[in-house]
């Protein structure tokens, strides 16, 4: 896939950016007492962003056919070992039986590793299973590929997970509590993200690299591990942490088939979304291989708006977008997209905006969200008000729509919709603003 950051010159940021310390709470994990620490909220205090660690050429993964029947396995470079979290039950099973154990032995370490609430990370939490086998696995493989870094605690109860990669790199996580019996983790798929989306603060990062399948799927696991004694059971998952996920798309489905494994993780495939920004070639193919769910973050009614606020939409327009989902849509049962409108005020939000949804929207099963914008440092867009939200809410509704307004969570902690990650001194540039939105943004250009 085309990288969209090598279509667009980097800027050097003028000033530096300034970002409140969010609540940090010291992270210590035992294994007699995995879930247990305090979740404090002291006082705001301001310090300077530093810059992240510059694009790495040299990743602390490869890959080797250490099965020896030709499936790859992901390995850490630093440990020479095999990442237990990359691998889906049938490689898990094939690498267990290289080594010599039988297929019984991968059923109960995928167990103890996804299931019941043990979510092992490491060989003192296998019980049960065989000496040697444990002795062969503390060997031969790893069971982490993240490090937590910090956990910030926001008001409304949503947590905020920092892990640190293998090669320095950080990377954010989302744990959103509903009162309703649902808690959503929301993982990310990227370091930073080259779809340079105007009102995104990861877009600032530009893309670090991909991440692989076993750091996806350990943000799910380490959020049970933590937060299930807490929080109740995590039910949901969503891919809209930082990056783009379907540019990442291979290591995307591979963590998403492991997290609905039945024998696992065992979450609901109605129940893990990816979102996309609109890579319809990649769209077209999770469409087809995945029955995970799909959203779309849609933010804009006619190229001109979106070609401004999502570069992507230059190479994929709109009418191939939602032409590709009413084919694609045709195929599948009962099966519905999920449109993410992030409103910003004067941009996207007028009843000419509603209007327009509603027709492209047509023939297409799909439900709305509404999300208000999240600010964040260096951004000109403001939130639609809730009046005009609610006004815009009842057109798409009033039409047939089935809509929703989206409220913020975490953004306290800069960990809500938008908010996520820490662009260095070299950031993604903003685009012109055409002539019409000026005012809207306070553009004097």
């Amino acid at each position: 896939m085309r990288n969209w950051m090598s279509m667009m010159a980097m800027s050097a940021v003028a000033n530096s950016t300034f970002l409140p310390l969010k609540t940090i709470i010291p992270f210590s994990l035992t294994k007699t007492s995995p879930f247990l620490f305090s979740l404090t909220t002291p006082s705001r205090r301001y310090l300077s962003a530093s810059a992240l660690p510059s694009i790495s050429t040299d990743h602390e993964f490869n890959f080797s056919d250490s099965s020896g029947d030709g499936n790859g396995v992901a390995v850490s470079r630093k440990s020479s070992k095999v990442l237990l979290k990359g691998m889906t039950y049938s490689e898990l099973e094939k690498w267990v039986q290289s080594h010599g154990y039988r297929p019984g032995q991968a059923i109960m370490l995928w167990k103890r590793m996804y299931g019941n609430n043990i979510w092992a990370h490491h060989t003192d939490e296998l019980e049960g299973l065989n000496k040697d086998f444990k002795k062969m696995l503390s060997e031969n493989a790893d069971f982490m590929a993240l490090a937590v870094k910090e956990i910030h605690a926001a008001s409304d109860g949503t947590r905020k997970i920092l892990f640190t990669l293998d090669d320095g790199m950080v990377i954010e996580t989302v744990v959103i509590p509903c009162d309703r019996g649902r808690t959503t983790v929301c993982v990310s798929s990227q370091v930073g993200c080259a779809m340079n989306c105007q009102f995104c603060y990861t877009g600032r990062m530009g893309l670090k690299r991909h991440l692989t399948a076993a750091e996806i799927v350990e943000q799910a696991v380490f959020a049970r591990r933590l937060f299930t004694s807490e929080v109740g059971s995590i039910t949901n998952v969503v891919f809209m942490g930082m990056g783009e996920p379907l540019h990442n798309i291979d290591n995307v489905i591979k963590a998403a088939d492991i997290m609905v494994d039945d024998q696992g993780l065992h979450f609901s495939p109605r129940k893990v979304t990816v979102s996309t920004s609109g890579l319809v070639p990649q769209l077209r193919r999770y469409l087809q291989e995945s029955n995970c769910a799909i959203a779309v973050s849609l933010n804009a009614t006619n190229d001109e708006v979106r070609n401004w606020i999502m570069p992507i939409n230059r190479k994929y327009k709109l009418d191939l977008l939602l032409e590709t989902l009413r084919e694609e849509l045709s195929f599948k049962h009962k099966y519905k997209v999920l449109f993410e409108y992030v409103m910003l005020e004067g941009i996207n939000d007028s009843n000419e905006d509603a209007k327009r949804l509603t027709e492209l929207v047509k023939g297409i099963p799909c439900k709305i969200n509404l999300i208000s914008f999240n600010p964040h440092s260096g951004s000109f867009f403001k939130p639609t008000k809730e009046e005009r939200m609610i006004e815009f809410r009842n057109m798409l509704a009033e039409a047939g729509c089935i809509v929703l307004l989206r409220p913020s969570r975490g953004d306290d902690q800069m960990a809500a919709c938008g908010q996520l990650g820490k662009p260095g001194t070299i950031q993604a540039p903003m685009l012109r603003v055409p002539q019409q939105f000026q005012m809207a943004v306070g553009s004097s250009t």
